[in-house]
């Protein structure tokens, strides 16, 4: 066992002192040391009830043969770090959990992992560590949240507080009524209720087959997840006895199947810069073109929020993720999972049971996956942009630039009412470097769609936007304004085109023109000098190849 250089031998008798310090019996001394990495925390909703899930698993791997040894894990609720400095935070903390995981699992020569995970940048960051560390590991989430209610209708977070405060602000509601919906509209456990970032990667960490079939979306208040962890503790003890481990899981069909599956359900664009990072652990590389390559082959099949009016429990109920891949099945490269079934096995056995909320292929949502991939003199290495949650009207979107150096001025604008129809609002210095930390930035998307705009206002930004992002809004815009990218040299009342079908995003001046502008540019000052997101700043990569850290690169 990996273990034994931790415990066995004459000279780790004071390391076995201080294991029998931790309660162990003798007996256990001699089986598999299982980490738990779990990141409960008080803090964020989709983690408040993880403290049942890790006994769940205890017991799994305790019946299974194992010791189980519980760690924690750091989070950061993105909705609540929204629209303020403490969002620059969350994209970073990806890194950290990969780096706290790989430290205690090769401290402690740990035999295997189950991750135990469910927001935002939680999940890629224990599937960085999974691939980094490379030792038996399975990964369970912990579920999507049921959907409020109020007022005879149901409720989710995105469409019913944040868009609300767009609707508040242009006099669409009172303050009844917003009172109402807040404290309405997330009833209780589990991550937020549409296809938001945090669901969007617990799909795809079961199609990329590092979760147990029907585990992304068991709702967090069911009976079926704690069987789902008592079984994630079992089968964790039966891939260590197997060898198997995720390097032989997360290969490049594997991630292509992902990737396919985000398509078809019209995932959080975060997911580009999530996979990516994952593969680049596992070391394959993913450019951005096989994402887009994959999106105009595979037709997008649930409407589920913000692009539609579905629910996770409606995807739950209409079959979960197996009946998305029984679906696409002839599309799919069959590899192996942590289930011991593979994903042909997977697929056969996943039945539809609501053509409403799963479409047939003959009559899809629409005919390309949920996200595009756009070029031009404005984003040379690639921009992100979430196709299906954009409206036919604005798939090809002219407009004038609005220039904000930052979120805050921008959100500011939007709710004093000075962004018109037919404006282009920039975002820029939000990306990675400039951020730091690429801040999601729902905020502003959503009163634009709050305030009746989402038709005829565009944003474009180096930073980035949460699942629940929609409208025609480009992020991820590389390279970033701190790095000397075209978007730092718009200037206001340019005008600029995306273009969607054709995968374009263009700055409508000359070429000598960028060239002149480019020549003149300098970089700003650092926003953030000290610290560990100053660090950050300085090592992380463009979003285009998935902000990691790079190790020291100037």
């Amino acid at each position: 066992m990996r273990s034994d250089a931790a415990k066995k031998g004459l000279e780790r008798t004071p390391h076995r002192s201080l294991l029998y310090a931790t309660g162990i019996t003798k007996g256990e001394m001699g089986k598999p040391f299982i980490g738990i990495a779990s990141s409960f925390t008080d803090l964020i909703p989709g983690h408040v009830d993880m403290r049942a899930l890790e006994r769940f698993i205890e017991r799994g791997i305790c019946a299974g043969g194992g010791v189980p040894f519980v760690f924690g894990i750091s989070g950061v609720c993105d909705g609540i770090a929204m629209g303020h400095s403490g969002m620059n935070y969350s994209l970073p903390t990806r890194e950290l959990i990969a780096d706290v995981i790989e430290s205690a699992a090769c401290a402690h020569q740990l035999d295997g992992l189950v991750l135990l995970t469910n927001c935002d940048k939680i999940t890629p960051g224990m599937l960085m560590a999974a691939a980094r560390v490379d030792i038996p590991a399975i990964v369970l989430t912990a579920g999507p949240m049921l959907s409020g209610r109020w007022g005879g209708r149901r409720l989710s977070l995105v469409r019913d507080t944040f868009e609300a405060v767009g609707r508040y602000g242009s006099g669409k509601i009172d303050s009844s009524e917003l009172e109402n919906l807040e404290i309405n509209a997330c009833p209780g456990v589990g991550s937020c209720q549409g296809l938001y970032t945090a669901n969007t990667m617990a799909c795809i960490t079961e199609a990329l087959g590092m979760s147990l079939p029907g585990c992304a979306t068991a709702l967090a208040v069911s009976a079926k997840k704690k069987r789902l962890a008592y079984e994630s503790g079992m089968r964790v003890m039966e891939l260590v006895e197997e060898g198997l481990s995720p390097g032989k899981i997360m290969t490049l069909p594997a991630f292509e199947n992902a990737i396919r599956i985000d398509m078809a359900l019209g995932g959080s664009s975060n997911t580009v810069l999530h996979i990516s990072a994952i593969a680049k652990e596992a070391g394959i590389e993913l450019p951005l073109k096989v994402f887009d390559k994959i999106s105009r082959e595979t037709p997008h099949l649930t409407a589920l929020r913000p692009g539609g009016d579905y629910f996770m429990e409606d995807l739950e109920y209409a079959g979960g993720i197996p009946a998305i891949l029984n679906v696409l099945s002839e599309k799919l490269h069959d590899c192996p999972t942590v289930s011991g079934k593979t994903i042909a096995e997977i697929a056969r056995s996943g039945e539809v049971f609501d053509e409403d909320v799963i479409t047939p292929l003959n009559n899809p949502c629409h005919t390309e996956g949920g996200i595009a991939i756009l070029w031009g003199n404005l984003a040379p290495q690639g921009a992100v942009v979430k196709q299906s949650a954009v409206s036919e009207k604005v798939m090809r979107f002219k407009g004038k630039a609005r220039i904000f150096e930052g979120e805050e001025p921008a959100m500011k604008a939007i709710l004093d009412k000075k962004i018109e129809p037919g404006d282009m609002v920039v975002i820029r210095y939000e990306g990675p470097k400039g951020g730091p930390g690429m801040k999601e930035m729902l905020s502003p998307t959503s009163a634009i769609v709050g305030m009746g705009l989402a038709d005829s206002v565009a944003l474009i930004t180096d930073g980035r936007f949460s699942g629940g992002t929609k409208g025609p809004c480009v992020g991820h815009i590389s390279p970033e304004a701190m790095e000397g990218g075209p978007i730092a040299i718009v200037e206001e009342g340019d005008e600029i085109l995306i273009d969607i079908p054709k995968r374009r995003l263009e700055l409508l001046i000359s070429e000598e023109e960028i060239k002149k502008r480019l020549s003149g540019w300098t970089a700003p000052e650092p926003k953030i000098k000290h610290g560990w997101l100053a660090r950050y700043s300085r090592l992380v990569s463009s979003a285009s190849t998935g902000a990691v850290l790079e190790g020291g690169k100037k």
